[in-house]
């Protein structure tokens, strides 16, 4: 699977004319495997961006260990000082984390994919996402945020495989085995947020829902219908013709 991704990769970045890539390097599981994908794929042409903005400083640590492990070319970008600016544009004052909501929170993500899109169009690179099947199927990812990407090498991936692949590249195990967070504030994670852990939601995409409580099932099963415009470009009306 390793060199089918690889593949996979240059033939479309290939298609698009592009270069080579650039990723969001954050010290967690997905961005780890997509890093040093990217670079079996494109030697000389990737760029891993750390991109820290209220962020646990052994993230940071662990994107730094893993980018200088694999040779990953890495630009060190402070999102701190815009995310103020623009939390003090929005709301008139000055940012105070005890004041996070999803609204807040989602301003990192969306700021991150900025930084991403402005190396990838100065380098002529694409963008290549992090998301996995798990979140992409549970919409568990930031419209226009982290979901705002070229490709998306795990996207056929549950995170149960994606830690298998991480194993088989060499990846640290404390960065297979920490709990997935996305980082949106002190002490979130993934599984806490979406109410189910992965290893049951990959059961439940699987089919294999025996011993798995019904609401939770049915949970899953509303998400991927509510969050279904997360996954598809904008509808379009086309009404109003004869």
């Amino acid at each position: 699977m390793i060199n089918e991704i690889v593949s996979w990769l240059r033939k479309h970045v290939q298609a698009a004319g592009a270069k080579g890539c650039v990723l969001g390097l954050s010290g967690g599981l997905d961005s780890s495997v997509v890093g040093v994908l990217c670079k079996q794929a494109f030697p000389e042409n990737v760029l891993g961006l750390l991109m820290p903005c209220f962020s646990q400083a052994q993230e940071m640590r662990d994107a730094q260990e893993l980018a200088e492990k694999f040779s990953i070319p890495t630009k060190l970008i402070d999102l701190e000082p815009a995310y103020n600016q623009l939390y003090v544009q929005l709301e008139g004052k000055a940012y105070d984390p005890k004041e996070m909501n999803l609204a807040v929170a989602n301003l990192k993500p969306r700021l991150r994919m900025i930084a991403l899109y402005y190396h990838a169009n100065q380098l002529d690179y694409l963008v290549v996402g992090t998301g996995n099947r798990s979140e992409l199927e549970m919409g568990y990812f930031t419209k226009y945020g982290d979901g705002g990407v070229d490709l998306l090498p795990l996207g056929g991936l549950l995170k149960t495989e994606v830690k298998k692949l991480a194993a088989e590249l060499g990846i640290p195990n404390k960065i297979i085995e920490k709990a997935p967070t996305a980082g949106l504030w002190p002490g979130q994670t993934d599984e806490g947020e979406m109410g189910i852990t992965y290893a049951e939601l990959d059961r439940i995409l699987s089919g294999k829902i025996e011993g798995i409580a019904k609401n939770k099932v049915e949970m899953v099963r509303q998400k991927g219908i509510s969050s279904r415009h997360k996954r598809q470009l904008p509808e379009i009306f086309k009404g109003g013709k004869k």
